[in-house]
């Protein structure tokens, strides 16, 4: 088989939202590797794929037989080995994500057998209570952590705080809820920034995820507000976002962690 051969078939596609899909993707006569919970994978297709309907004209149109690659965060469980995950977002005048959004159930895709990042648990101290603060498609990683069971799951706990512009743009909602409402560790918050546009009135909290840490819900929630002795806090999506975070979270004491330098907050770009 080339290295460009199309290995891999969507065996699921669904729609979270105009822009958003959730595919998941299963390797064809081949096994796929291990992986930790936060790394990710890359997806690719030929540039003679066609593009969805949603999607801009292409400025700069990739040369024909090119495989066009790019990673993706893994939002699967570690556990099952059938199938990969992924929590994509369209950028209407990108290369790829264009042409994974008119993928059919059925069709072929590339999936590279090799899975890395150290956007992971295990870099934590397991004796920390972890604060999951994302946007958007930024939840991906996490949702592969929940649902691998974090190591010390029952003896610590979790937060996931999300926002998204719209109440319709919050991604595996229903399955964080459940998990609310079934473990007596775990606290699922999100956050709209558009209020005003919904359809029916949102009764939920607005603004953004940084509105969320600076108010008390964490602290309602566990009986505490997390502190750089107590928690671990992981970032992931917008960069700006991140940055205002990290502002945020170096205020109160925390640091980022680096390999040489531990600290108590972990980051993940999405663009």
């Amino acid at each position: 088989m080339s290295a460009n051969a199309l290995n891999a078939v969507v065996i699921h596609r669904f729609e979270v939202a105009p822009g958003l899909i959730v595919l998941r993707v299963a390797p064809d006569g081949w096994q796929l590797p291990g992986f930790k919970p936060g790394q990710f994978a890359v997806l690719g297709l030929p540039a003679e794929a066609r593009r969805c309907e949603l999607s801009d004209d292409e400025d700069d149109i990739p040369r024909s037989g090119r495989l066009i690659r790019r990673a993706y965060s893994i939002a699967s469980s570690s556990k099952q080995g059938k199938y990969l995950e992924f929590y994509i977002t369209l950028v209407r005048s990108g290369s790829l994500t264009p042409r994974l959004f008119a993928l059919e159930e059925g069709e072929r895709v590339w999936l590279g057998a090799k899975v890395t990042g150290t956007f992971t648990l295990d870099q934590a101290p397991d004796d920390t209570d972890v604060v999951m603060i994302a946007t958007g498609t930024g939840l991906a990683p996490y949702m592969s952590m929940l649902r691998t069971g974090p190591a010390g799951w029952e003896r610590r706990r979790f937060a996931v705080l999300l926002g998204a512009r719209h109440s319709w743009d919050l991604g595996y909602h229903g399955e964080l809820l459940t998990m609310n409402r079934l473990c007596p560790n775990f606290h699922y918050e999100p956050v709209i920034s558009r209020p005003a546009e919904e359809p029916v009135p949102w009764a939920g909290h607005a603004g953004y995820v940084q509105d969320l840490w600076r108010s008390d819900v964490l602290e309602a929630a566990w009986g505490v507000r997390p502190t750089p002795d107590t928690a671990s806090v992981f970032l992931c999506g917008n960069p700006d976002m991140i940055d205002d975070m990290l502002g945020v979270l170096d205020d109160e004491g925390f640091r980022r962690h680096t390999r040489g330098d531990p600290g108590q907050v972990f980051v993940e770009k999405y663009w």
